[in-house]
């Protein structure tokens, strides 16, 4: 069978021999019922496990709106205008409402990525301001030894509002609900205390129950107190297909529920070789983006299998951070001992691939030189056809594969 996967601007096709493909992964197909501001408009409208909005607030209220920040998908200009029509039909005030932007460890905005993330609407509306690390409140400590320390204006306002889109993440489980709060709104240390815990088993993509970093996460936004949320999920093209409202579990977990629907995909078992890539351009701009699908084809894969990683790759590693951390390491497991001491972001990434490495080996087709390749402990191959060839050699005749021609956003669930 003849499969194409999106390498930078152009295809990889690959044949694969007939009886050994165990299936091609990709979004189940669904019809959503609202799409855009009306799907936000309808969940306001149906909260989970809360009562509306506007009546939990009243005038003179100091209300705290988090949003995301620019290097998320998030569509606040769609979604705040909503909760901002809801909080004023209550009675609330504008000079009373600030947008604080959840940098977590990411860097500051300037004037006109913020008029950009919210829209001009909201921004000539409220006051919009970006989190501030080095001005924030310790409201307590988590029972795994997190400090909850968080951006003043988050912590002394009377509500607090957080909004997000919920996607898989690949140690907290799911993004979304309190991860607003921790990270979002919290100090580099906080973060890095939350996040060393990655290399945990259970903390792991599509994984609520007993994955110890969405637990700590939620323990400090129940620290913190999180009145409300407002959740979206977004399709391949970023635009929204549901929403949810209320409660910042229940409503979350209704998120993740529909997420599932679109996107965790049974497989019949794991495969000997899984082919994988983000879909081309621009997703594949460089090896610390097309991560996310190398970790979601991780769990598609036998122990003692091979992915094979296909990514353009033409702006080469993608982060200083990862870059350092992956050229400095003697070995793959040293990062995973590394970031077990010191959490940094960039660094988190490439412990992850030294994470995958522990079970399969990774063959990526790219173009990065071949000398960096094996540098950073991956198997450089001119082509996805190569690679396939070689990986099908060597586990023999009855070698099985999958293919996920959009890595990033299918997450495989074995039968077994």
């Amino acid at each position: 069978m003849q499969l194409s996967f999106g390498y930078g601007t152009r295809d990889e096709v690959v044949t694969v021999p007939d009886g050994q493909l165990l299936g091609v992964l990709t979004a189940n197909e669904m019809t959503h019922e609202r799409t855009g501001r009306e799907a936000v408009r309808y969940a306001l409208a149906h909260p989970i496990g809360a009562p509306r909005l506007g009546a939990l607030v009243r005038a003179g209220q100091r209300i705290a709106i988090i949003a995301s920040d620019i290097s998320r998908p998030v569509p606040s200009h769609e979604i705040l205008p909503e909760i901002l029509r809801e909080l004023f039909a209550a009675g609330c005030r504008a000079e009373d409402v600030t947008v604080v932007f959840a940098l977590g460890s990411h860097r500051k905005h300037t004037e006109e990525e913020r008029r950009r993330l919210v829209g001009d609407e909201v921004f000539s509306t409220v006051r919009c301001v970006d989190s501030d690390p080095d001005d924030c409140v310790r409201l307590g400590v988590t029972s795994a030894g997190t400090p909850v320390d968080i951006t003043r204006t988050v912590a002394e306002a009377d509500v607090r509002i957080c909004t997000g889109n919920i996607e898989f993440h690949y140690f907290a489980g799911y993004s979304g609900g309190a991860k607003a709060i921790m990270p979002g709104v919290s100090t580099p240390a906080a973060i890095g205390i939350n996040h060393r815990r990655m290399v945990e088993e259970t903390a792991c993509a599509g994984r609520l129950e007993g994955n110890p970093i969405r637990e700590d996460i939620e323990e400090a936004g129940a620290i913190t107190g999180v009145d409300y949320i407002v959740n979206v999920v977004l399709d391949e093209h970023k635009h929204i297909v549901y929403a949810v409202a209320g409660d910042v579990i229940a409503a979350h977990r209704d998120g993740c529920a529909y997420l599932d629907k679109m996107y965790r995909k049974p497989i019949p078992a794991r495969a000997d070789v899984v082919l994988v890539s983000q879909g081309g351009a621009p997703k594949d701009a460089n090896l610390y983006q097309v991560q996310k699908a190398l970790d979601n084809a991780k769990h598609a894969v036998k122990r003692g299998g091979t992915i094979v990683l296909i990514g353009a790759c033409p702006e080469g590693l993608g982060s200083k951070t990862f870059e350092e951390w992956l050229l400095a390491a003697p070995t793959a497991e040293s990062m995973i001992e590394r970031i077990h001491r010191e959490f940094r972001l960039g660094g988190h990434k490439a412990a992850a691939i030294a994470m995958v490495l522990q079970n399969a080996a990774i063959d990526l087709v790219s173009e990065l030189p071949d000398t960096l390749v094996r540098r950073i402990f991956l198997t450089p191959r001119r082509s996805a056809q190569e690679a396939l060839d070689l990986a099908l050699t060597k586990y023999g005749a009855g070698a099985t594969v999958l293919a996920m021609p959009f890595g990033g956003a299918t997450l495989p669930l074995a039968e077994e």
